[in-house]
């Protein structure tokens, strides 16, 4: 389905931020690995989350769930032999299952989404897999992959943190469970080193053990270790609320949204510090965040690495900031959903926003005149390229049409909803 974003002058009132995709799926990972009952409150639901709950469901784990919370029974290290598993959209899933699965003795992940995640490379954590003793098979690195393990022994690993920090990840959640020791190094250079942070914070509340380097390239992770089923609490989700904040900033508006912790371990928190930065006066009030802004901004500088999922719906209010902005050490945008740098700028460009890339680079020269719009535009069927677009369309002069926007579902279904509570014109079109 697509969405038609009419200009909006003006945003007020109050949501409540979705749950945290990023922690919702780990705490679902750690809770299946677990020996025993864990209970999350206020996971959140969306296509990667979901994908988790029935990926994790598949391979053993027994789920109960109301409006508040999930229950979870662990399988510990012991997946039930499954010949297939979908995670569909979900590129952290996938890739956090494909260590699992090196726990049991032939998985095939099928590739359901070839235009978009089936075109995302998974070399670098085949390659780590594979000095475990794993046999892979693999369509050059894409899906489908199939994963033949059993009982991998732990050991000396290397993996490649320049594409994505989501392969160390995958293993940091796969070696405590090994029978040998391991010790992993990070080769190259390290993207989303917060998130990475926001994985050893939840294996540490899991009761697992891990001794990482000050600068995160070296860890030492004991064997033999047994997930503990535990009580968790989801916090609100700051990739999501980027863009809503950022909505908030290129319009005149008072808006207040619950649930962001001012002290949270998400990097895209930083969004936060930006738009301050940009002239928009945001406060904090316990865990509630309000905006009142009034559409005038100032070009910024920022290092994108540790805030990757905020970075578009940055650029978006950068397109109406008066003068140049930067946002560097974002190579890694091009390894998500789409190329997330060429193709979110070329539709961009379609509203009539003066953009340019560099490889690790989006820079953007401000029209706070706005945007002339009325034109249609292609999602790439990526979540944050169909709601960094939705900003922009509430400034331009005439309608922006956003097709197959259903996508935003990936991780924030009621995203429009949330919009319209605010006041937004945005309409989905059959």
């Amino acid at each position: 389905m697509d969405v038609l974003v009419t200009p909006t002058p003006e945003l007020k009132g109050s949501i409540q931020a979705l749950s945290s995709k990023n922690y919702t799926t780990r705490y679902l990972l750690v809770a299946a690995l677990a020996e025993g009952t864990s209970t999350i409150y206020y996971p959140a639901h969306s296509e990667d989350s979901d994908a988790m709950r029935r990926c994790i469901r598949d391979l053993g784990a027994e789920l109960t769930e109301d409006g508040e919370k999930i229950v979870i029974k662990g399988f510990g290290s012991h997946p039930r032999d499954v010949r297939e598993l979908n995670v569909g959209n979900a590129g952290a899933v996938l890739r956090f299952l494909m260590a699992i699965a090196a726990l049991s003795p032939d998985v095939t992940f099928v590739n359901t989404y070839p235009d978009s995640l089936g075109k995302r490379p998974h070399d670098d954590l085949i390659v780590s897999l594979r000095q475990l003793g794993v046999e892979v098979d693999d369509n050059e690195g894409r899906l489908p992959i199939t994963i033949r393990g059993g009982a991998p022994k732990g050991g000396k690993i290397t993996v490649s943190g320049n594409v994505s920090s989501q392969f160390l990840s995958a293993l940091l959640f796969l070696t405590p469970l090994l029978q040998g020791d391991s010790e992993i190094e990070v080769l190259d250079d390290l993207k989303s080193k917060v998130v990475v942070g926001q994985t050893l914070e939840v294996l540490e509340q899991a009761g697992i053990v891990i001794e990482a380097s000050e600068d995160l390239m070296f860890y030492r992770v004991p064997g033999r270790q047994t997930y503990q089923a535990r009580t968790y609490r989801v916090q609100g989700d700051y990739p999501g609320s980027a863009a809503v904040l950022a909505a908030a900033a290129v319009t005149k508006s008072d808006i207040t949204i619950h649930g962001l912790p001012e002290k949270s371990k998400q990097g895209e928190r930083a969004v936060v510090d930006v738009l301050r930065m940009m002239g928009t006066p945001l406060v904090y009030d316990g865990d509630d965040v309000t905006v009142r802004g009034d559409g005038r901004l100032k070009a910024v500088e920022f290092d994108g690495d540790a805030a990757t999922d905020a970075v578009l719906a940055m650029v978006a209010a950068a397109v109406y900031a008066e003068g140049t902005s930067r946002f560097y050490n974002v190579e890694n945008l091009r390894y998500k959903e789409c190329d997330r740098i060429t193709d979110y700028l070329a539709e961009l460009r379609k509203a009539g926003a003066e953009v340019e890339e560099k490889r690790d680079e989006i820079i953007v020269h401000g029209k706070p005149e706005g945007l002339e719009g009325g034109v249609e535009i292609n999602a790439h069927y990526d979540h944050r390229v169909i709601m960094a677009l939705t900003v922009v369309g509430l400034r331009c002069r005439k309608p922006l049409l956003i097709r197959d926007a259903h996508h935003v579902a990936k991780s924030y279904p009621i995203f429009f909803d949330h919009l319209q509570a605010l006041g937004a014109n945005v309409e989905w079109q059959e």
